[in-house]
């Protein structure tokens, strides 16, 4: 019988990865804000696009929109051309992210309240705190909301994606 063995490439990414959830969700209970990244700003101005337009055919103009607080970024030294980045992504109450996609690879964990999000071709799943979900790159995320109309929800977003940390969200054409 052969024994397979993982290629430890795609283990040491995981584990740089878990690592890194850790310290950044400790610093984000710990309201630690590293030095240089900037404070919380609207889902909307993040994916480059308003909050209107891209919520007009969904009905969602009226809906709240998330917020996010980039955490850090930083090069992968192990994976030449790739960065990890975190962000606290904040839904108040009701709060809602239309259709889009990432250039690159995401965790999410959520860290406060209950999300529902779909995915394409999946079902609408319901995520509570310590619960987690992963987006391929490039795939088309329908969108993500707070199941509450009164409670506010947070998760922790980890993006591996080109070196460059730029944008982290492509909006969806409408």
């Amino acid at each position: 019988m052969i024994a397979l063995r993982p290629d430890p490439l795609p283990l040491r990414m995981v584990m740089l990865l878990a690592v890194g959830a850790g310290v950044v969700a400790l610093a984000a209970a710990l309201s630690i804000r590293p030095a240089g990244l900037a404070v919380e700003t609207p889902m909307a101005d993040h994916m480059h696009m308003q909050a209107e337009a891209a919520g007009a055919a969904s009905g969602s103009a009226a809906r709240p929109t998330t917020t996010v607080r980039p955490l850090s970024c930083e090069r992968l030294p192990n994976v030449p051309g790739k960065s990890i980045t975190t962000a606290l992504v904040k839904f108040p109450p009701g709060g809602y992210t239309p259709a889009h996609r990432h250039p690159g690879s995401v965790t999410a964990f959520v860290v406060k309240g209950t999300i529902r999000s779909q995915l394409s071709g999946g079902p609408v799943d319901t995520f509570g705190p310590g619960t987690t979900w992963f987006e391929p790159p490039g795939a088309l995320h329908m969108f993500a909301e707070n199941a509450s109309a009164t409670d506010s929800a947070e998760l922790l977003a980890v993006f591996v994606a080109d070196d460059d940390c730029g944008p982290l969200t492509i909006p969806e054409p409408q």
